[in-house]
Order: C-alpha cells, then structure tokens, then sequence
C-alpha cells in the first residue's frame, strides 16, 4: 500500500455529481457518488438515489463536486520502462551519472501518475528501491511491479553488448544461453526482489544483431523459468514475444504474459486462450513509436516493416476475445501519455468500455491485484481518476494528461487540477 507522504495525508472523500465508469464493464452510472473512508476504502459507489444515508459525516471530509465529469478507476500500465528516457537506447544509460538517472526517473513516474496511472509494472531496468520509495513515501508515482532486469540469451534481443564483450546494460540484462543458466538467472532476479520475471522468447525492434521472428529463449529454457519462478512463491514470468514462432514457444512453455505479440496468428490465439494467458499490445510502439530522425535505420526499417502485420494481427487478436492488458512500452513511445494506448486499442477495433476494462480490470487480474485495485467497488481500494469529457463517446480525452483533473491513489489526492471551490464549503 502507498504511503501518504507529510504533505499530502488522506482523508475521508465524497466525490458527487460523476458520471460512473466503474471498470466492471457495467453501463455507465449519471449522477453518481463516490465515498471514501480514511483508510482508502470505497465504501460506495453508485447512484446518488441510492446513497446510504449517515447520521454523522467525518469532520474531515473532503467533499469534491465532479460537476458531471467522468470518473474511472486508476489506470494500469502493464509495460513500461521508467528507468529510461523516450528514444534513449538501454545502452545509452551506462554513460549517464546514476543521480541525474534517480532524479530523472522519479520525473518519470511523477508523469506517469499524473497521466491516470496509478500502478505500472516496469519489465527491465528499474530496480526495487524504486518500488520501496514509492510503497514509503519518499516519492510519489504509480504503486510499482519491477521485473528488474530481462532474460535473454547471448545475441538475442536484451544482450546489450557491444561485439568485443563491454557490457552497456547498467544491470539491465541477465543472460542465459541453458536451461540451467536459466534457473540461475531467474534466482538472480528474484534475490534482488523482482516481483515477477522478464525473458526474450524473441528477437526485437531496437536490438541491432537480431529481427522480431528470430526466436529467443528455447522452449526448454522457457519452461525452466517458470518452474523455477513456481517454486518461488509462483511468481509471474512476462515474455517479450513479436514473432509468432516465439510467441508458441513462450504460451507452451506456460508464460503467464505475452508481451507486444506483433505475430499472433489464430493458432497462437487459440493456445494463449486454453491457456488462459494474457496479451499486452503495446500499441503505442508503432503508432508513437516510429520516429525517423532520431532512430537508428536498423530500427526504423523493422518498425515500418513491421506496423502494419502488426495492426492486423492485434485487430484479429481483438476480435477473437484474447485477454487484453494495457501496456504502452513508455521509453520506446513518450512517457506521460500512457493513455493514448487506449486509442490504439479503439482504433483496432476494441469498444471503448472493453478498452478502459483492458486497462483497468483486466490489468488487475494480469497483475495479480484484482481483490483490491482495478474497480470502482465498495472494498476496493481508492484508486480513481476525474476527467473531463465522456470517454465512452471520445477515449481521446483520456490521453491528453490536461484532461485527467484528478488522481486519487490510496484514498490520497494525487493530482488536482479542479476549479477551486466556491465560498460555500470545500471541495
């Protein structure tokens, strides 16, 4: 659980006047109330008509008119990198003062907040002092999942490398060329405190020795992963898959993740349904992704090769059902716009409540945290965001961060960009 930090402690909170978008995937609720105990708890949300009357309200309530904008919950963001500037490659990072990469990162996360993400998970680079800064208090960002660093064999897309053998990763990497070496690296990981695990089932864009078919970790290698993730507590194992050969590899070998998923084909539709995993598009990478003047030719040339298989195949992917988390890939497409993924997602074919599910409930679940986050429910956590504008009419509006009025996260007021209120009372 977030930490209120000194300047901003909680409170207890009534929002009214909202349009409800819960996250269930419900209709809408017009003329909603939103109440909020001092410990972050919802403990209503519905019509105002059917409000519990109280005989008593808390002398510190917050009172908060929504003034018919829309509230939703707070946001997941399944895939990012927040360690890393937009358009900077991993490598880059080695060249830089570690202070000036801290103070830029918790920039980073504060945009990120203040984008509607109220929890991200970081799939390489950020270390778990990150997590614990935010989990305390000491700064203010998403409630933080970190994979820490990535698995990936020698050559394949995570071997920042340079050919004479210098390593330009600054931790980002763990190579594993066996079975064996892979067990070892996952405990690696996993003794650093990674939440859950990361591997490359395939090739990438941004990598220089490789192409998104190429396949990455066998699939021997990828069942030792998880089993070896299993054995420690069941973490989850996420797997950068483009090409559609690794993408079988990773579902047979029981990944919980596919991340990107640019190759899916119907028959890797039908195995990541039987075996219930989850799809993270990261649409963002080629609609905000794709920049000619500051990418490397290698990289751009795949990108556009690659945009429109994969526009198809996420369109297809839609159509069929698959279990679609959000994750934008943020470093490779700007940070603090997290919200514009859900654009793409529309733009593909998705109805706009299934997108703000996929970036809410669904997100929950893929994250494990569905008992507490994802929904605007009575004993859910107080994680919501006010924006102006209907969504459901325009999910654009959710991708300007000017538009995202307010952030609530654990019950504490994030971001408030509301008109001050009148003489009448507080807000």
């Amino acid at each position: 659980m977030t930490h209120p930090t000194t300047r901003e402690a909680r409170t207890a909170l009534r929002i009214h006047g909202a349009r409800l978008v819960d996250g269930t995937g419900s209709p809408p609720v017009d003329d909603a109330v939103i109440t909020v105990d001092a410990q972050g708890t919802i403990t209503y949300a519905g019509p105002a008509a059917t409000e519990p009357t109280t005989a008593d309200r808390p002398a510190d309530l917050r009172v908060v008119d929504a003034a018919g904008r829309t509230v939703l919950p707070g946001f997941f963001d399944c895939h990012v990198h927040l360690a890393y500037a937009h358009g900077s490659p991993p490598g880059r990072r080695a060249e830089l003062d570690p202070v000036l990469v801290t103070l830029d990162t918790v920039t980073r996360l504060r945009q990120t907040l203040d984008a509607g993400v109220t929890s991200a998970r970081d799939l390489g680079g950020l270390s778990t002092g990150f997590r614990t800064a935010v989990e305390s208090g000491r700064v203010v960002g998403p409630r933080l999942s970190t994979a820490v660093r990535i698995i990936s064999h020698t050559g394949g897309h995570a071997d920042v490398r340079l050919p004479d053998g210098t390593d330009l990763s600054a931790g980002m990497s763990e190579i594993a060329d066996t079975a064996d070496e892979a067990r070892l690296a996952v405990r690696r990981v996993l003794r650093e405190g990674a939440d859950l695990v990361k591997i490359c089932a395939t090739g990438g864009m941004g990598s220089p020795y490789d192409q998104p078919d190429d396949e990455g970790l066998l699939e021997e290698e990828i069942r030792a992963v998880v089993d070896e993730a299993r054995r420690h507590g069941g973490k989850p194992v996420a797997a950068h898959a483009q090409g559609n050969a690794g993408i079988l590899n990773a579902l047979r070998g029981g990944v919980t993740s596919i991340e990107h998923g640019y190759g899916l084909d119907e028959r890797a539709l039908d195995l990541a349904g039987e075996r219930e995993a989850f799809v993270v598009p990261t649409l963002s990478t080629v609609y905000a992704g794709i920049d000619k003047e500051t990418m490397p030719d290698f990289h751009y040339q795949k990108k556009t090769r690659w945009s429109g298989i994969t526009k198809e195949n996420i369109a297809r992917a839609i159509e069929y059902g698959a279990r679609i988390a959000l994750g934008t890939d943020a470093a490779v497409g700007p940070h603090g716009v997290n919200l514009m993924e859900l654009s793409y997602l529309v733009d593909l074919g998705m109805d706009p409540m299934a997108a703000i599910v996929a970036g809410t409930r669904t997100s929950a679940e893929l994250l494990g945290v569905a008992d507490r986050l994802g929904t605007l429910t009575a004993g859910r956590t107080a994680d919501l965001i006010l924006c102006d504008g209907d969504p459901l009419r325009d999910i654009g509006v959710l991708g300007d961060p000017a538009n995202v009025v307010c952030v609530v996260q654990d019950g504490v007021v994030r971001k408030d960009l509301l008109p001050a209120a009148g003489p009448a009372g507080r807000r």
